[in-house]
């Protein structure tokens, strides 16, 4: 076997790893598989984690990874696959920021591995060993590199700037004066929503 066959064995190896990874997150998302809450339950915990409105943003993480996954498995449009998969784990990053690096503790090891080896997928290319490649690379070309990927920056960065105005806005007090604050204005955790079961941690990832 040459080191150019290789080459292409490793890249089907890995784009079939990660793409199942992130699609099985994403149909957690949208269809509830694997002990997910689907997007009832994933609008519900989007929102609970700042991101407005809630089920446009369920509904694009979800199909950022598994549209994202299932075509970077493919090997299919894999700049535009890359770079979606990975603007979808930008936002997983910027909820377990606050935690820290690793997993262990809560942080974003996890959702930023899985976005870098999209993200080097998208640029590399899927290799010989793909729809890509059947296809005359028609959907691989170097413009598309360029415009999937500043296309999805710009739209992870929004969401993530959207939701850090959210957390950073003031609570409003309606309470007349005199009145006890209302529970929801007394703290974060008065009133927060619990999201389904297994619906917090797919989302975060």
């Amino acid at each position: 076997m040459t080191a150019f066959n290789r080459r292409d064995l490793g890249l089907l190896v890995l784009r079939v790893g990660t793409g199942a990874v992130l699609a099985a997150h994403g149909t957690q998302k949208l269809l509830g598989w694997f002990g997910g809450g689907g997007i009832e339950g994933t609008t519900k915990a989007m929102e609970a984690m700042g991101f407005h409105p809630g089920r446009e943003s369920a509904v694009a993480a979800g199909l950022g990874e598994a549209g994202g996954g299932l075509m970077l498995a493919l090997g299919l449009a894999t700049p535009a696959a890359g770079a979606a998969a990975a603007g979808a784990m930008a936002g997983a990053v910027a909820v377990h920021y606050p935690a820290g690096f690793f997993a262990m503790g809560g942080g974003y090891e996890y959702p930023a591995f899985l976005g870098f080896t999209a993200a080097a997928l998208g640029v590399t290319g899927a290799g010989r060993l793909s729809l890509d490649h059947a296809t005359g690379h028609v959907l691989d070309r170097p413009w598309v590199v360029a415009t999937a990927f500043l296309g999805t920056a710009i739209a992870a960065a929004a969401v993530v700037n959207r939701r850090a105005d959210a957390l950073a806005a003031p609570v409003p007090d309606e309470a007349a004066p005199g009145e006890a604050a209302p529970a929801a204005a007394a703290g974060p955790a008065a009133e927060e929503p619990e999201p389904e079961h297994g619906t917090a941690r797919e989302t975060e990832n």
